[in-house]
């Protein structure tokens, strides 16, 4: 979500994650069925939370609402805007009529705690008994999410895919024909585009930082196709290379291109990540890692240059991958303590798979579609450059962040290890994973 920082929501998974380890199971129902007992033909109402609050979203809302009204006349839907992962949660403990039936988040990170705690219905019932394969409805990655050790307590409700933002005018002037495909060409690229002046920079050609405008570990990490946990559940942090390369790439881009604490010295000279005035709407950095939203926001900002969009680079040895990312997005499910679960499935299975309203809702939110049919319905509207964020939805390629029963926590480790080696606090990499697996297994088990 554009007001909604991924950065940001790593620390805001985290405490969210600590807040649910307090949440008492639910009471499921019973996993053979769907379990509830409400009549959803019958003449009810269901109170739907979500998190948006920008006018013209929240707009949208109401838009995606009424078309459920429309198509199920007799279910009405309460809807409450503008409300935070907290008070979902503790909303979710406490139960009652003001409860949500239907909640939204924008966290995933959150799911893995959202299903282990009983906090939300598995929906692989409702899904089965709808006759609706999830597998062949939602992209891969959304897919997998979306669900945590086979609860499915959760829908993908559009998503956030991120690639390369890149300045036209500044790739002509530096002589480089086509967005870099390869990590090598990437570095090159980025090297070239770096103009110095003084101690700082006139032009840096890609800002390499963790501390940077989502150039979050998992961002980098997912062009390697990391495997996180192993089959037992203890992370995979030291033994999977694909960690190792993630790591090295980015320290090697940080010295390459003037080293940390330069770097720094200048990020601290640039804009706001959600301001007009962000490095790359105003020129002072070349290419931008960064989600779908990105490109909407830029050309609001009017700069002085055409942007390019392009899939993130894979690893030279993996190019024939070139063309995945990142995807991650906000996610819808129904309370374990809705007296009225049939109806709210009602609405989470309109809002997550009917094609029309994914698209319409995906049109007005400027968001990735989260189904496939949504993904390739010629209903939609968008910048022809978007086309590569869809693309980058659809590919089989593209991956996610897992779901854990502590939330995002150990997303956070990483990141922190990540800070002190880019920095050179930490010296020996192979030690620090090793050091930072145990922390994340350790977190883990207290969670557990």
């Amino acid at each position: 979500m554009p007001e909604v920082s991924r950065k940001a929501a790593l620390a805001l998974a985290a405490s969210a994650a600590m807040a649910l380890l307090a949440t008492a199971c639910t009471g499921q129902p019973d996993s053979s069925g769907s379990g509830a007992n409400d009549d959803a033909s019958k003449e009810t109402t269901i109170n739907f939370w979500h998190g948006w609050s920008d006018p013209s979203e929240v707009k949208a809302v109401t838009s995606l609402v009424a078309g459920f009204e429309k198509a199920h006349p007799n279910i009405h839907v309460n809807v409450v805007g503008n409300v935070t992962d907290d008070k979902i949660n503790q909303a979710l403990r406490t139960g009652g009529d003001k409860a949500p039936d239907v909640i939204s988040s924008f966290t995933t990170n959150n799911v893995g705690k959202f299903c282990s705690s009983g906090a939300l219905i598995d929906l692989n019932p409702f899904f089965k008994k709808a006759g609706i394969d999830p597998e062949k409805t939602f992209p891969k990655a959304m897919n997998e999410y979306t669900q945590f050790d086979g609860n499915r307590c959760t829908a993908p409700l559009l998503g956030d895919a991120y690639g390369l933002y890149y300045n036209k005018d500044a790739f002509a002037k530096a002589g480089i024909k086509a967005p870099p495909k390869t990590w090598s060409e990437f570095e090159a690229d980025a090297k070239k585009l770096t103009i110095t002046r003084g101690d700082g920079y006139q032009q840096l050609g890609f800002m390499p930082n963790y501390h940077g405008w989502e150039t979050q570990t998992e961002h980098y990490f997912a062009q390697f196709s990391p495997t996180y946990f192993d089959s037992s559940g203890r992370s995979n942090l030291a033994k999977d290379p694909a960690f190792d390369e993630g790591f090295t790439l980015q320290k090697r881009l940080v010295d390459e291109l003037g080293g940390f604490q330069k770097l720094e010295r200048y990020r601290a000279t640039l804009g706001d990540e959600w301001g007009p005035k962000h490095p790359f709407h105003t020129g002072q950095v070349a290419m931008q890692l960064d989600g779908e939203w990105r490109l909407g926001m830029a050309e609001e900002a009017k700069p002085a240059f055409e942007i390019g969009v392009a899939p993130l680079p894979v690893p030279d040895d993996r190019a024939d991958q070139y063309g995945k990312g990142y995807l991650t997005g906000t996610i819808a499910g129904v309370a374990a303590t809705s007296k009225k679960q049939n109806a709210a499935w009602e609405l989470v299975k309109y809002i997550a798979t009917d094609t029309d309203a994914v698209v319409g809702f995906a049109n007005d939110i400027h968001n990735v579609p989260s189904t496939l049919d949504a993904l390739k319905s010629p209903k939609l509207k968008y910048d022809p450059r978007f086309r590569t964020f869809l693309d980058i939805a659809a590919d089989p390629h593209s991956t996610t962040t897992p779901a854990s029963v502590n939330g995002g926590q150990y997303l956070v480790t990483i990141q922190q290890f990540g800070y002190d080696y880019e920095s050179g606090k930490a010296k020996d990499l192979k030690a620090g994973l090793t050091r930072t697996a145990q922390q994340i297994d350790t977190d883990i088990a207290q969670a557990k």
